[in-house]
């Protein structure tokens, strides 16, 4: 008796290689989860987030801010623009995502705003006004 070696996915090697061989093409399913690229700046006045989300609508991202994280939450749906069979390879990611930040010093809730552009989302998060760095005037004696 033969031992096999377990292999966890197994069933979906099997059903990649099924539907290769029924499309006759090297098939990928496009993915159900994806973590956009995201940079965390700061300056004296704010914290700064910039995500990129090509491809979104403003209307598919969720912006939220609490207890000093932030969490960026949407979806970028699969559009097909030709049929399926038509499809050589899907490369481009696509589905839900959620990416919480623990943001690196204190910010004003009630002044965040944000914008979407180009297909990038900036957060803009200004520092509570106790945590700004205030110049101390030194008197000559």
């Amino acid at each position: 008796m033969a031992l096999i070696k377990w292999d966890p996915f197994r069933e979906f090697n099997v059903l990649h290689h099924r539907m290769s061989d029924f499309l006759g093409k090297d098939w990928e399913a496009p993915t159900t989860a994806w973590n956009p690229s995201v940079d965390i700046f700061e300056n004296d006045n704010e914290v700064v987030v910039k995500a990129e989300l090509p491809g979104m609508n403003a209307k598919d991202i969720d912006v939220k801010l609490e207890n000093n994280i932030l969490t960026l939450r949407g979806e970028r749906r699969f559009e097909k623009e030709a049929k399926e069979e038509n499809y050589h390879r899907v490369e481009r990611e696509y589905g839900t995502f959620s990416r919480t930040f623990a943001l690196p010093t204190p910010v004003d809730g009630d002044k965040v705003s944000a914008e979407y552009k180009d297909g990038v989302l900036k957060v803009l998060l200004p520092k509570k006004e106790e945590i700004k760095p205030k110049p101390i005037k030194i008197a000559a004696a």
